[in-house]
């Protein structure tokens, strides 16, 4: 290798390291970061069966957190970090709003701190601006945050929000529309580019419009996604340093909030690495090993957080009546 090339070659792979590194709080392992909230719910959930000894010290916390359905009362505090958290005085996004609907009523993850719920208004205007016709919105948080039983190793302290890439139609969807359709995959089988058949400008400017929202931090999206948008932007490319790529979120994205001013022991990641992230940067992304990963050996064995794993207060967050 030519001495030049070496030096030049060890600083990209570190920058890639580093640059996946501060993302990796977006979702803690690959295997929960795939799972997209599109696929059908059910029209009558049930409600899960007590558990017969919840307060054992081996009992998942998210087994805990799935059986509150009401969010713990007072001051919206958010705590911890985005995978390892768990939210007071979380507000309930309406179901049906003047630029907005709410998908998979079934999850009861419609959730967040206030400050989700004023973006949420915010974006659904401006998008409407830029010629999106509404927002369709997929998971939140549950009542009081914390882990899932399915779908996400983030969205813990209600500062994330996932939404569609199908705009909202001009009709209030019905309770059997919003659990059954499914939002539109934006990215061909191969992975490697998105499919010009469902992309349109409107896709890039509704995500635009949320990445320059000043409170937003981060936005999740396939890396085919990530790839054209930054062949679309052109000159005027600040914005695209929010936009990360991620495993999944090809029918979807996924934004991410900076921890509230009045939420001390929320804990923050790092600001993203400098620069657009396009170009050499998303050569990761498309490694025949990350777009086809081999499946791992032996069956798998997950290891759900305790309470234990998360901060002290989500025990009293989740334990209160």
């Amino acid at each position: 290798m030519p001495p030049l090339i070496r030096p030049l070659l060890i600083a990209f792979l570190l920058a890639t390291s580093s640059a996946l590194a501060q993302d990796s709080g977006s979702e803690t392992n690959r295997a929960a970061s795939t799972i997209d909230t599109t696929p059908p719910g059910t029209l009558n959930p049930q409600p899960l069966p007590p558990l017969p000894n919840p307060d054992a010290p081996n009992v998942p916390a998210r087994e805990l957190f799935a059986r509150k359905l009401t969010p713990l009362p007072g001051p919206a505090r958010a705590i911890g970090s985005y995978a390892d958290g768990c939210m007071a005085g979380a507000v309930s996004l309406p179901i049906t709003g003047p630029t907005w609907q709410v998908m998979r009523l079934s999850r009861n993850r419609n959730w967040g701190n206030p400050e989700l719920i004023q973006f949420i208004e915010r974006l659904g205007a401006n998008a409407k601006k830029v010629g999106w016709n509404g927002l369709l919105i997929g998971d939140m948080a549950q009542p009081r945050g914390g882990p899932m039983i399915s779908g996400h190793a983030s969205h813990q302290i209600g500062l994330d929000v996932d939404i569609w890439f199908t705009p909202m139609p001009n009709h209030v969807l019905s309770r059997e529309e919003r659990e059954m359709d499914g939002a539109a995959n934006m990215v061909e089988p191969s992975g490697l580019d998105v499919d010009p058949k469902v992309w349109t400008p409107a896709h890039m400017a509704v995500v635009r419009a949320a990445a320059e929202d000043p409170q937003v931090t981060r936005i999740f999206v396939n890396a085919a996604i990530k790839k054209e948008m930054c062949s679309e932007a052109g000159t005027d490319r600040a914005w695209l340093a929010k936009v990360r790529p991620w495993w999944g979120h090809a029918e979807h994205f996924h934004v991410r909030l900076a921890c509230p001013p009045d939420s001390p022991q929320c804990k923050p990641q790092p600001p993203v690495p400098p620069g657009d992230g396009c170009g050499h940067a998303l050569d990761y992304w498309f490694k025949e090993s990350v777009l086809h990963p081999k499946p791992p050996p032996g069956p798998a064995h997950p290891k759900f957080i305790t309470l234990k794993g998360l901060p002290a207060a989500c025990r009293a967050v989740v334990k209160a009546p």
